[in-house]
């Protein structure tokens, strides 16, 4: 059903399709299977490879070029060549959060931009690129749906492999991208939809250990930053009015705590913090910040709580020589939760991982670095592929909660 076109530069058009490339591209896709034929997958993986991906999941429209040498699997590490980021916060800052229309509309209007910029960036052209990879799930069904065609369409003219990567699975995999972590390792997933606690054992091997049974992190962040009226993202918004807040102001609960499970529940915790302000309203500014070191004080104690017994069922479970706990997602990038998780690592001899906060928040470089690993273990893509906008890591466990479908954004 498709018709490639070409023009002469007087306006006219030629009609014989036997030299347009993109008529000879398209015959080098394979329909039956949905995969694109490309021989250098079969050659030795030594030589450098470039990988264009594009991120459009929530919020944020990405492109970035990963370079890496040899097989990730065996060597780690890698270089990032460009990595470009839209973010839409005044799109959306008037709503208090994301309004999915507004969104998919956004990224339709720059993605182009976005890639044509990481490609000068990485002083690339398109048709240099080894492999086109883009976020496949979760996220916001029309984002998602922005990056993969957008990715199978260049791919499918260049004749290059596509690679749908889940976007938990690129923030479970930086650390291999910025510290050359080796497998297992203990992972804190940590965002604005998503907070899990998972074995990582090897790229598509993730256990999940303990996940929120409704609010995920960084929406307890944000909502609680729309009802102090601190606006929208509300993550940096808190801890920054935290900074000059009294953290032992208030008391809150601490929902779970005790219990034998990992999980976590946030709902309650940001009920506390609305009637502790309706108590005290009219607020002041000092009101607010207290509320929100109080509030940043337990969710840190409440992480404390469900790690620390993670890292004992890890290390009995994995045995692992050099003991890692990896923090990834955007909630990452909190300095009192990064400050607490690097002082209990210390006390409990494990190594922590925590890449730049620029990579913890949403990007193509970790989605072009899933995208290498699967490619050193032999994948070769698929154009067929559908985008989840909920697509668990572990797709063993059941969900519960709000996720009982997958995770979610």
């Amino acid at each position: 059903g498709f018709i490639c076109k070409q023009f002469r530069s007087d306006g006219s058009r030629r009609k014989s399709p036997h030299n347009n490339p993109l008529a000879k591209a398209f015959n080098a896709v394979t329909f039956e299977t949905g995969r694109t034929k490309h021989s250098h997958i079969e050659t030795e993986m030594t030589q450098p490879r470039r990988i264009l991906a594009l991120e459009s999941s929530c919020d944020e429209t990405a492109a970035s070029v990963v370079i890496w040498h040899g097989d990730p699997a065996r060597d780690g590490g890698g270089e990032i060549a460009s990595n470009v980021v839209i973010s839409q916060i005044d799109e959306h800052a008037a709503f208090g959060g994301v309004v999915p229309e507004i969104a998919a509309r956004a990224h339709v209007k720059v993605m182009d931009q976005v890639v044509k910029a990481a490609l000068i960036d990485a002083n690339l052209r398109l048709n240099e690129v080894d492999a086109i990879a883009a976020t496949a799930g979760p996220g916001l069904n029309g984002g998602l749906l922005v990056a993969t065609m957008t990715a199978k369409a260049m791919a499918a003219a260049l004749g290059k492999p596509f690679y749908p990567v889940n976007h938990l699975e690129g923030h479970a995999l930086t650390a291999r991208l910025t510290d050359g972590v080796s497998f297992p390792y203990l992972l804190l997933l940590v965002s604005g939809g998503h907070t899990q606690i998972l074995t990582v054992r090897g790229v598509g091997a993730y256990e999940r250990m303990a996940t929120t049974i409704d609010d995920a992190l960084g929406e307890a962040f944000d909502k609680t930053a729309k009802l102090l009226g601190l606006g929208f993202p509300g993550g940096p918004a808190v801890e920054k009015a935290a900074e000059s807040g009294n953290p032992k102001r208030f008391s809150f609960p601490h929902p779970l705590k005790g219990r034998e499970s990992l999980n976590l529940s946030l709902s309650g915790l940001k009920t506390a913090v609305r009637l502790k302000a309706q108590d005290a309203a009219p607020l002041s500014e000092s009101d607010i910040a207290d509320l929100c070191a109080s509030f940043q004080e337990t969710i840190v104690e409440i992480l404390e709580d469900r790690v620390s017994r993670a890292m004992e069922r890890f290390i009995g479970a994995e045995q692992p020589a050099e003991p890692t706990l990896v923090i990834a997602g955007g909630v990452a990038a909190n300095r009192a939760i990064r400050t607490m998780l690097e002082r209990l690592a210390s006390e409990r001899s494990f190594r922590l991982a925590a890449p730049p906060p620029r990579l913890c928040t949403d990007n193509a470089a970790m989605i072009a670095w899933a995208a290498a690993e699967r490619m050193a273990l032999g994948e070769d893509g698929n154009m067929d592929f559908v985008p989840r906008p909920r697509w668990p890591l572990d797709e063993t466990r059941t969900m519960i909660g709000h996720g009982k479908r997958g995770a979610k954004v």
